[in-house]
């Protein structure tokens, strides 16, 4: 009796500790995959028209949204088929933003397909026909004193990436400053007083939802997807943005607000409600706001921006939440709210229940995994992160994308810390380690250690010793 209490106890203690842990990076790739390939499967062709209550270009701002996971997807594998998939779908579109043409746009929403025409610019820069069209109605909002076009908040997730990739694409800072005239009007100018709320550390959808304006139970309307939009959108932004960059420590200084707000609010399966202000609204597992969050806070655990001993629980949590109780075998996603604006939209959800759009949702959930799979580990073993912050502790590089050489700025704070530059599927390219624990320049010169010349790409610099590490993603651009 005694041995088979101690089973039970050992299996407990197993299946508890495994609940508190990522799985291997290999397990997390097969998910994406999965996913993935279930949404190529349906969608064979990348210039099919979107048919629901009406028919819309393949470059709406749903498929946007889509790209942008796909090409974290490529960055890992390198899956010649998925670049292809995203160029053939720019080709088709001309490389322009939705439904105007060659006419300049101010519409976010029109712009969200800008953010995968410039990555994929920058993997052959000399293809400016992908950021030409678009560049022109970016410019055109840059020269313009008009600042009130983002007055929704999924418009900053849309748009907010294309102007910061633009600025570091151009090396001009203009693109930066308008940016934040912009964001600066959805976060504080907005009605007069903004759609974040700083007491709460939350964004209102749109002007409607601010105060007085409540839930049928009395409580603030902070939906869930809305806010997914925002916390995703300054994840991609700081995710290029130059340290030096204007305005960079006002967008950290946010991001953390919310992803501290974030873990106080998730729920017990990993899943957060689809109004983060009222629980009973609508309450129950919605996967589009979880996936965003998901990628938030396992991109900031990455590049050591927020402590991997307070979040990584909650992105355990939440990845293990989505992959089983949302993925499903054949690789679609169950518990996705579809489009609207708000928490009683497309309810009731359900595991077996489809969004209209199913291609946004997979897009945040490939985001997601993508910041999961560099989190994980790289065998079967189960073992837990422990990535400490110290703000000695930095990394930067510049210029960035950059043609012949690029300055590593390293400050470790062990001499046993050693600095790895990585290609996007995690093969070691280049290696070197400190001899002492100063601040030191390192540059390289898009070689690897045995001096072969790399291909243009996206690579990762990693600075890392026994108990921490931080990252900078570079663009090598002959």
């Amino acid at each position: 009796m005694r041995k088979l209490l101690l089973s039970f106890i050992f299996v407990g203690l197993f299946y508890s500790f495994q609940a508190q842990t990522l799985p291997c990076k290999q397990l997390v790739l097969e998910k994406m995959k999965l996913a993935n390939s279930y949404f190529l499967t349906k969608w064979p062709d990348p210039t099919q028209t979107i048919v629901t209550n009406k028919t819309r270009p393949s470059n709406l701002w749903t498929r946007g949204t889509y790209y942008e996971g796909l090409m974290q997807l490529y960055n890992l594998t390198q899956d010649a088929i998925l670049l292809k998939y995203a160029v053939d779908w720019g080709t088709f579109h001309q490389w322009q933003p939705t439904y105007t043409g060659t006419v300049a746009t101010r519409i976010a929403d029109n712009q969200c397909c800008g953010q995968t025409y410039v990555e994929l610019y920058q993997l052959e820069p000399t293809r400016n026909e992908r950021i030409a069209t678009m560049q022109n109605s970016i410019d055109a909002m840059v020269n313009s004193n008009k600042a009130n076009d983002w007055w929704w908040v999924d418009a900053v997730h849309m748009a907010m990436p294309v102007f910061a990739k633009f600025g570091v694409v151009k090396n001009d800072n203009k693109y930066y400053e308008k940016m934040y005239d912009l964001y600066n009007y959805t976060k504080n100018l907005a009605k007069g007083v903004g759609l974040y709320n700083t007491a709460d550390s939350l964004w209102y959808r749109d002007s409607t939802y601010l105060p007085p304006k409540k839930s049928p139970n009395g409580l603030p309307v902070y939906w869930s997807r809305g806010n997914g939009w925002i916390f995703s959108a300054l994840t991609r932004t700081l995710d290029v943005l130059p340290l030096t960059c204007p305005h960079r420590e006002e967008y950290l200084t946010t991001f953390r607000q919310m992803a501290g707000k974030l873990i106080r609010l998730q729920r017990t399966d990993g899943y957060w409600n689809v109004n983060l202000g009222d629980p009973n609204d609508y309450g129950g597992k919605e996967t589009s706001g979880t996936v965003f969050f998901t990628y938030g806070l396992a991109w900031g655990i990455n590049h050591n921006l927020l402590d991997s001993a307070t979040y990584y629980p909650y992105v355990v949590k939440a990845w293990n939440g989505l992959v089983n109780d949302a993925l499903h075998t054949n690789g679609s996603l169950g518990w996705m709210q579809s489009s609207g604006s708000k928490p009683a939209d497309g309810q009731p959800l359900s595991y077996d229940k489809l969004a209209d759009f199913e291609d946004f949702g997979l897009g945040g959930f490939l985001l997601a995994g993508s910041e999961v799979y560099r989190l994980a580990k790289d065998s079967n073993t189960i073992t837990r992160v422990e990535n400490q912050t110290n703000n000695e502790f930095q990394l930067s590089a510049y210029p960035n994308p950059f043609s012949e050489s690029v300055r590593i700025n390293l400050t470790p704070t062990t001499k046993d810390t050693n600095l790895f530059i990585l290609n996007t599927i995690g093969q070691q390219v280049y290696r070197s380690q400190t001899e002492n624990n100063q601040s030191e320049t390192i540059i390289w010169d898009g070689n690897t250690s045995d001096g072969n010349q790399l291909p243009n790409g996206i690579y990762l610099i990693l600075e890392q010793n026994k108990i921490q590490k931080q990252m900078v993603k570079v663009i090598l651009r002959r």
